[in-house]
């Protein structure tokens, strides 16, 4: 159990999601773990993952997991947890499925042919890393153990992608060498580097960029929209709480967050892809590309929560407070 700063103890979120048995066991009916032959144990341990990964710092609650879990891509977690325990069936399918993709997006991703050298061995340099070997086991390092749903599988492999082009080019501009040494003269490998957004040097840099974009179109947002948001990440409304203040069923609600949160990204992408950023300092920073952009939504996304609540202070003077009392 974790405390907050007003002494309120919060359960652990792996505590909560065992709880949830029934929820668990109609996931794993519902998701095509039997076609991989990923085990119910298999599946727990990766909506584990998951859950403990979204609620490291923030408090977890039943409904909020309960939702959390409902809202994840099953198919493709349970298709990563198989290929982690060394499902051949999970492989096949996997290579069959994203072999072409990973091919096209490095294509995209290098401004080149998917068929060109360079494409061809960014995407096939990821395999072995995909395929996990340590000390002769499999799965015990691969890198899907870092993907928990949250986006689809192909975006998840395509920031990948995306971070390890960004890290050759950075090697050839000398901005920083590929291979660094710790503090304790210890060479990072390359799974780390592909996947651990804290060994980025840039990435403090790629969240303030973010925060400023996505500040810039929250102003934007239509009043009601803005409220939905405002309600669900900031007051911590759950969806029956939202619909009847807004008088819509809750269906309703978790269709217009998806639609509003689906606009809000394509919004930020095109923000970071147009405009021109200064820091508190007056750098000036040039609009992003493409990849730089996949990592800097997915560092905001997995690794870095959007604390709303800063985004979303009172409009209006007199305005009733909604929600839960923040606490410092």
């Amino acid at each position: 159990m974790g405390h907050d700063s007003a002494g309120k103890s919060h359960a652990d979120p792996s505590a909560i999601l065992a709880g949830l048995q029934d929820c668990v066991d109609g996931l794993f009916a519902e998701s095509r773990c039997g076609d991989w032959k990923l085990t119910r144990k298999g599946f727990f341990a990766a909506l584990e993952r998951s859950v403990r990964k979204r609620f490291s710092a923030e408090p977890a609650t039943e409904e909020r997991v309960r939702e959390y879990v409902l809202a994840l891509h099953l198919d493709d977690l349970a298709l990563a947890a198989a290929c982690m325990e060394g499902s051949e069936s999970a492989w096949e399918y996997f290579v069959g499925q994203y072999r072409g993709y990973l091919r096209a997006s490095a294509g995209s991703i290098t401004k080149g042919s998917r068929s060109g050298a360079d494409a061809q061995e960014l995407a096939d340099s990821l395999y072995a890393e995909l395929f996990g070997l340590a000390d002769g086991k499999r799965g015990e390092a691969s890198l899907l153990r870092y993907f928990h749903g949250r986006s689809t599988l192909k975006t998840w492999l395509r920031t990948v992608l995306a971070q390890r082009h960004v890290d050759r080019l950075r090697q050839t501009r000398r901005l920083e060498p590929l291979e660094r040494e710790d503090g304790d003269g210890v060479k990072r490998n390359a799974a780390e580097k592909a996947v651990m957004p804290a060994l980025d040097a840039h990435r403090e840099e790629y969240l303030r960029r973010f925060q400023h974009a996505l500040a810039a179109c929250l102003r934007l947002l239509d009043e009601r929209d803005g409220q939905r948001l405002e309600l669900y990440y900031a007051r911590e409304k759950t969806l029956a709480e939202i619909g009847r203040l807004l008088g819509e069923h809750e269906s309703s609600v978790s269709r217009n967050l998806e639609r509003v949160r689906r606009e809000l990204r394509s919004n930020v992408e095109q923000q970071l892809r147009t405009a021109q950023f200064t820091d508190a300092n007056g750098q000036s920073f040039p609009p992003m590309s493409d990849a730089e952009i996949e990592l800097c939504v997915q560092y905001a996304a997995d690794d870095a929560p959007i604390d709303f609540r800063t985004l979303f202070p009172e409009r209006a003077a007199g305005r009733p407070a909604t929600g839960r009392k923040e606490t410092s």
